[in-house]
């Protein structure tokens, strides 16, 4: 029974993507913040209850972007206010909760940047999406594999030496920047409470030995801009490593003879994989050979996605300081490949139309595998009982309402007004 202060949304007429068929004739049922009831039908509204008409629209759960860089112009580490800016900006695209991520930088950009991101996580949400802890796309990977990480902010994971030392002295003259490999783990430490995922190299010096100390402080490490073999792979996995960032990019290429960091990854049911979904990072065929290898329970869709990521092609902007430009992805000035400018409703569309996914497994890869790979209970899923974060997309696959916690925070039409 609803309390008197409750409100109740009925959203009536859509098809509800549930996790394990698509069903019709069925109005979904929010009081509060949550999924309470399924009732065959649209009814008529009581006090303090409203009810949704999305006749030819298909509801489903709210998408999780466990690796996100920016949007519309703004990166998570521009500045103090970045990170909520992003928060506010991303349920245009249908994202209900997201990993602020990092580029590699210094200690006290990743302080203030997590530090952002711990203020943010305690607001009230305020028609933001969720922030989850950070996915930290660290200072410790391989700087052959590095692409757009700032090649003077890597270090060897095994220097504790407390001098200032570069990646294999890969970092020369005026491009250095002066702290250590501690002064980096430091910050980690001390900011661990907002830290979901830290991306990492496991084959430099030092990097099982990290694996190892981050999986026992409850950091979830992913595997990425590695020159990883086949056999460093496996061992990081026994080491407790349970993710691969961005399979295919910036990782030593798979070959039937040198399977390597892919190849691992493909081959053990213990790690999750990320894709990047625009169809220009990984081919869709390879994508759907991946995805049928993984399956979608293992398979987490991404957008990698940059400040670029809802702009025009030919739009500048900028990735953790360094200048990029809107094209096919975004890219740095010399032309090198700087993440995406996808969103997540693309990310979706695209693993429909052009990988042949039902809206199920998609659905799957978009929020529920993310969700459950981040521990989010109650996320992730149209069930009853769950957090009512949802996606309301037409028949087009766009998005046209976002809701959050039971609260239409984006989109618009459809609604008729509470009585009393």
């Amino acid at each position: 029974m609803a309390s008197s202060e409750s409100r109740r949304s009925f959203l009536s007429g859509a098809s509800l993507v549930l996790p394990d068929r698509v069903v019709s004739g069925q109005t979904l049922v929010l009081e509060d913040h949550r999924i309470v009831d399924f009732i065959s039908g649209p009814r008529e509204t009581g006090p303090r209850e409203v009810r949704v008409n999305l006749d030819g629209h298909f509801i489903m759960p709210g998408f999780i972007d466990i690796h996100v860089h920016g949007v519309a112009g703004t990166d998570v580490l521009e500045d103090e206010a970045a990170v909520a800016t992003v928060a506010g900006r991303l349920p245009r695209w249908g994202v209900t909760a997201f990993c602020p991520t990092s580029v590699a930088c210094p200690p006290e950009v990743l302080d203030r940047f997590l530090g952002e991101v711990a203020r943010v996580r305690e607001a009230k949400p305020d028609r933001r999406a969720r922030v989850l802890p950070a996915h930290i796309e660290s200072n410790f990977v391989n700087p052959e594999f590095r692409g757009a990480q700032p090649l003077a902010c890597l270090r060897v994971p095994a220097d504790l030496s407390g001098r200032p030392t570069h990646a294999s002295s890969y970092a020369t003259g005026s491009s250095r920047r002066d702290f250590t490999t501690r002064d980096i783990l430091e910050v980690m430490k001390r900011r661990r409470a907002d830290i979901a995922i830290v991306t990492l190299a496991p084959e430099l010096a030092g990097g099982l030995d990290l694996t190892r100390t981050l999986v026992a402080s409850g950091v979830r490490v992913s595997l990425g801009h590695s020159a990883a073999t086949f056999e460093e792979a496996q061992e990081a996995i026994g080491a407790g490593a349970r993710q691969v960032t961005h399979l295919f990019n910036r990782m030593r290429p798979m070959s039937h003879r040198d399977p390597g960091l892919v190849g691992a990854a493909l081959a053990s049911d213990e790690v999750a994989v990320e894709l990047i979904c625009d169809g220009h990072h990984v081919h869709p065929a390879v994508m759907r050979l991946a995805i049928a290898a993984k399956g979608p329970s293992r398979t987490i869709a991404i957008t990698d996605g940059t400040a670029g990521s809802g702009l025009a092609p030919g739009a500048k902007t900028n990735l953790g300081g360094q200048p990029i430009i809107v094209s096919d992805v975004a890219r740095l000035l010399d032309g090198t490949m700087a993440g995406s400018v996808l969103t997540m409703d693309r990310a979706f569309a695209g693993l429909v139309t052009r990988c042949g996914f039902d809206l199920v497994q998609a659905a799957e890869m978009c929020a529920t595998t993310p969700a459950r790979e981040l521990g989010l209970i109650g996320h992730g899923v149209i069930a009853s009982g769950a957090i009512a974060d949802l996606t309301v997309l037409d028949s087009r696959l766009q998005v046209v309402q976002t809701w959050i916690g039971g609260e239409r925070v984006w989109g618009k039409g459809g609604e008729e007004r509470p009585k009393g």
